[in-house]
């Protein structure tokens, strides 16, 4: 895949997508479910919407994996074609509530993204999937979930030998190069992010990565200068041997200047000041004058407390609407382990409860200790002064 643009970006804006969108369809009806027909008119991209309900295919199919058993015979043909049954019936009561449809609408936003920027990509997880091998029939039947590139996903299964298996390392390396010689056929990525955008603000610049800084460089270390060779001395002659004379006095030492004072240029440290027995000058100055008051004792006198959140944030109706969407992203991974069904239903509880103190307590004492919230202070505060607004 590109390296220029960023898988993590993807997800981040298809979470937050997903909340907008289903912030509006259930927010008056937070225990709204969907259909099938719903799920594929629910965002007006529609490749989204296919995702989806690709997605559901999926795990359907997994789950029918999981009836399978030793004992039984799955390969008759009346097994199999009453499981056929029950699957078809089964696909036509599609109910989806919003902790499990906010997931699966935010990876297909992502999918879709994915779309634009790698259809090689794109093509082994949408199309091939986990299968090592497969038929060109197969790839078509898949393909009715796909919109973005759908022609050129079309043109290149046209290349292939009909019902012939192929391997899957085959398949995506012929595609790759069908891909450069057709370059003209793929969509162009600002169409698509032209849509997102209209629904949540989005540029094509906001998908790439972001550059790494570029260090600067180490300034080379100082090369000390090298050491000087003292100068050799010639010896001095050895001095004659003195004639014996009568002792001559010694001269009188003649009267040293005195030292010049020194100019303004040369600063004069306290050290030099002071008297060496004396007082140091800073403990003469520190007992002159009283001590001034620290910088936290000044602002303590003059500003009054701050207010709490409680008291300067106004007063909302429930939790679920006073958390915000990065606020509930934080919540559910920070508090919940990532599971956006716990969280949701934790959240609507909580907006049941009568006051404040019964709230607070199902916090600390119930949901501290199923989740084990012993060093998530922080998110557990914030939560706590949440409840202090709604019941404010």
């Amino acid at each position: 895949m590109n390296n220029k643009y960023s898988l993590a970006k993807r997800e981040h804006y298809g979470r937050l997508l997903a909340a907008l969108l289903c912030d509006q369809h259930f927010g008056a009806r937070p225990t709204a479910t969907l259909d099938g027909p719903a799920v594929l008119r629910f965002t007006p991209i529609r490749q989204v919407n296919l995702f989806v309900v690709q997605q559901l295919l999926g795990q359907w199919m997994l789950e029918m994996g999981n009836l399978r058993s030793p004992y039984f015979d799955f390969e008759d043909a009346e097994v199999r074609q009453a499981l056929t049954q029950f699957m078809n019936v089964l696909s036509r009561r599609i109910k989806l509530s919003r902790p499990v449809f906010e997931p699966l609408l935010a990876q297909a936003i992502c999918d879709t993204l994915l779309g634009g920027i790698d259809p090689a990509e794109t093509f082994v997880q949408k199309l091939v999937g986990e299968q090592a091998s497969t038929s060109p029939e197969k790839l078509r039947d898949t393909l009715r979930y796909l919109e973005v590139n759908k022609p050129l996903f079309a043109g290149f299964l046209d290349t292939l030998p009909a019902d012939e298996v192929q391997e899957r390392d085959y398949l995506l390396s012929r595609f790759r190069l069908y891909v450069k010689s057709h370059a003209q056929d793929q969509q162009p990525l600002a169409a698509i992010v032209q849509e997102f955008n209209a629904l949540l603000p989005l540029t094509e610049a906001d998908l790439f990565e972001e550059a790494a800084p570029t260090p600067s460089p180490t300034p080379a270390p100082a090369v000390p200068p090298a050491p000087v060779a003292p100068e050799k001395v010639a010896p001095a002659p050895p001095a004659p041997t003195p004639v014996a004379a009568a002792p001559t006095p010694a001269p009188a030492p003649e009267p040293k200047a005195p030292a010049a004072p020194a100019t303004p240029s040369e600063p004069r440290t306290l050290v030099q000041e002071a008297p060496a027995a004396g007082v140091p000058l800073y403990a003469k100055l520190q007992a002159e004058q009283p001590a001034a008051p620290s910088l936290s004792e000044t602002l303590r006198q003059e500003r009054p407390a701050a207010a709490t959140l409680a008291e300067k944030a106004p007063k909302v109706e429930s939790l679920r609407e006073a958390i915000s969407i990065n606020q509930r992203f934080s919540f559910i991974n920070e508090l919940f382990n990532g599971e956006n069904m716990e969280y949701h239903s934790v959240i609507q509880h909580l907006d049941t409860l009568p006051n404040a103190e019964s709230a607070k307590r199902y916090v600390t004492e119930n949901l501290a200790a199923q989740y084990n919230w012993s060093r998530k202070e922080e998110h557990v505060n914030k939560l706590l002064k949440l409840i202090d607004r709604k019941f404010a």
